[in-house]
């Protein structure tokens, strides 16, 4: 089988959907951020899981978060691991703390890559990947 050379040919890995994260995914298609609650400890998690990590409690819900957070650590992308990102180098890729908490992994938007640094204040700024379909939960610097 042949392989496109034509990076604009080649899809991004897509997003895995289960049971438990089907609510994450359909809030996340409309632009919105959500966390794991626990009923038992009130403990706010991401990513989704059939349980809660602090006390192993099975009754979660949803809870919508702020959209704020802190860059905890990232790095610029140069080299990207997946010939789809090619285009999009050198992007930032980020851990982010928000402010309810949780740390989530994302990218770093609308922003030069040398202008991110650890503890920049970011807002969630969803967009659109045409090509895949897919609505992106990513930040950018709060300025």
């Amino acid at each position: 089988m042949k392989t496109p050379t034509d990076t604009r040919l080649i899809p991004k890995p897509g997003f895995v959907f289960t049971s438990r994260s089907s609510p994450y995914w359909q809030r996340a298609s409309e632009g919105e951020l959500l966390l794991q609650r626990c009923r038992d400890c009130g403990h706010l998690q991401h990513y989704p899981r059939s349980l809660c990590v602090r006390c192993w409690s099975h009754d979660l819900d949803w809870q919508q978060a702020a959209g704020t957070g802190t860059v905890w650590t990232y790095t610029v992308v140069a080299i990207p691991g997946h010939p789809a990102w090619g285009p999009h180098v050198p992007y930032v890729l980020a851990l982010v703390e928000l402010d309810e908490g949780p740390r989530l992994m994302t990218n770093i938007v609308d922003c030069p890559p040398d202008t991110v640094y650890c503890g920049q204040a970011v807002r969630l700024l969803p967009g659109r990947d045409e090509t895949d379909n897919q609505t992106l939960l990513q930040f950018t610097l709060i300025h």
